[in-house]
């Protein structure tokens, strides 16, 4: 099938906040649809960026602090800097750098990073630093995606901040004669650029089941419900007692032994707690099966 895709419209409101609209035919409504949902997905929660995982600052041991000179404390900071958006690529892990001697209106521009990395916006506010005073810090950075709540760091000098590793913000769609798919980003990717990477990730979950090759498995694991039905509990060698009592009970086949948890066994009368170790210790030695358990 030869998808036209065109870009119908897009705009940039700001460095943070850039949108386009696409409209993709020719399509059925069923194939509209599918698509859609699939590609909105995995624009929201698959796609991976580059942000703030941890900051070490000069004078803070923890969140709760404040710095001297600085009009921010360092949970205001920590906030701030959960912000900032990032563009590029990191195989690994990496640091970047602000040391800004006031007085002095502190915004991303002041990192000092990775030169696979750039902030979007230059203008993002972090601090303001009064006279003779300096603000220094220095910030992880990590690739991944999704949300991830931070985690206490092992060096106590670190405080971790949650990573926000989306960058698209909004993704409409909806179906009339096509496909139209609205994606607005926040500048880490364009809109352009999350839809082809988006393709990509489905394309590579698709193609493995283009190839698969079945396989039937022979263990003596695998025992379907006729084999289980056919097979008598006399078979099983109980003792006499727990044999009668399961008899009684209109329990003929493994198949419907297997139908009863522990719980329901140890119900039935004269049926005790060593009855029940008896009947599990034949499942597994003859079939490697267990009696289920009762689920709370």
């Amino acid at each position: 099938m030869n998808f036209q895709i065109e870009c119908s419209a897009s705009s940039i409101l700001n460095p943070r906040e850039v949108y386009a609209k696409f409209l993709i035919q020719p399509l059925n409504h069923t194939q509209a649809i599918t698509i859609g949902n699939a590609l909105r997905r995995v624009l929201l929660s698959e796609l991976e960026t580059v942000a703030i995982t941890a900051v070490r600052i000069a004078g803070a041991t923890h969140e709760l602090a404040t710095l001297e000179g600085v009009r921010e404390d360092v949970l205001q900071i920590m906030l701030n800097l959960k912000q900032i958006v990032w563009r590029g690529h990191l195989e690994q892990p990496s640091l970047a750098r602000i040391k800004v001697q006031g007085p002095a209106i502190v915004t991303a521009a002041a990192f000092q990073a990775h030169s696979e990395v750039t902030v979007v916006d230059s203008c993002q506010y972090i601090a303001t630093v009064d006279n003779e005073h300096v603000l220094e810090l220095e910030c992880q950075l990590e690739q991944a995606s999704g949300y991830r709540l931070s985690n206490p760091s092992e060096v106590i000098d670190w405080l971790p901040i949650d990573g926000v590793f989306m960058p698209v913000k909004r993704v409409n769609f909806w179906v009339d004669k096509a496909l139209h798919l609205e994606i607005c980003t926040n500048g880490s990717l364009s809109p352009q650029e999350a839809l082809h990477k988006a393709a990509s990730i489905l394309t590579n979950w698709f193609n493995p089941l283009q190839t698969l090759e079945w396989k039937t498995s022979n263990t003596k694991k695998d025992h379907s419900h006729t084999q289980l039905s056919q097979m008598l509990i006399e078979q099983l060698d109980l003792s006499v007692r727990a044999y009668n009592c399961l008899k009684r009970a209109q329990i003929h086949s493994v198949a419907d032994l297997m139908q009863y948890t522990q719980e329901e066994l140890l119900a039935l009368k004269n049926f005790g707690q060593k009855s029940v170790e008896e009947v599990n210790e034949a499942l597994e030695q003859k079939l490697h099966l267990q009696l289920p358990k009762k689920i709370c």
